[in-house]
């Protein structure tokens, strides 16, 4: 694999980053410094930190980032929930976003598995 463009991680996780800000337009003003901006940095930082960890070219480093990647993950995770229960997002953007969250976090699970095994 020449580029972390070519990783279906990464490409989902960009999708994600659009359906994260499109989720959040509908956001209370108030949220906008709040809920709104730590949920869009979240969601920014899962492909930021893949392709990071891509470009390292060792494989602890790009472990490392993946984690950090996985981390983000279940914090927007949390950010969605807060959302839900707040009745800030519209519940079919929601569940898509959900879905694709739920995919990406598997993919991070099973490649960061893969790397470290290979140890």
């Amino acid at each position: 694999m020449q580029s972390y463009r070519e990783l279906v991680v990464w490409q989902r996780g960009i999708e994600l980053v659009s359906e994260v800000y499109k989720l959040t337009e509908r956001y209370p003003r108030s949220e906008m410094f709040g809920l709104t901006s730590q949920t869009r940095r979240a969601a920014v930082s899962i492909p930021a930190n893949i392709a990071e960890g891509f470009a390292r070219k060792h494989r602890q480093e790009n472990i490392q980032f993946l984690r950090i990647a996985f981390g983000s993950g279940a914090e927007l995770e949390t950010h969605f929930e807060i959302a839900e229960n707040l009745k800030f997002a519209d519940p079919h953007q929601l569940k898509r976003a959900k879905t694709l969250i739920d995919e990406v976090m598997r993919m991070l699970n099973k490649l960061i598995g893969s790397l470290v095994a290979k140890n």
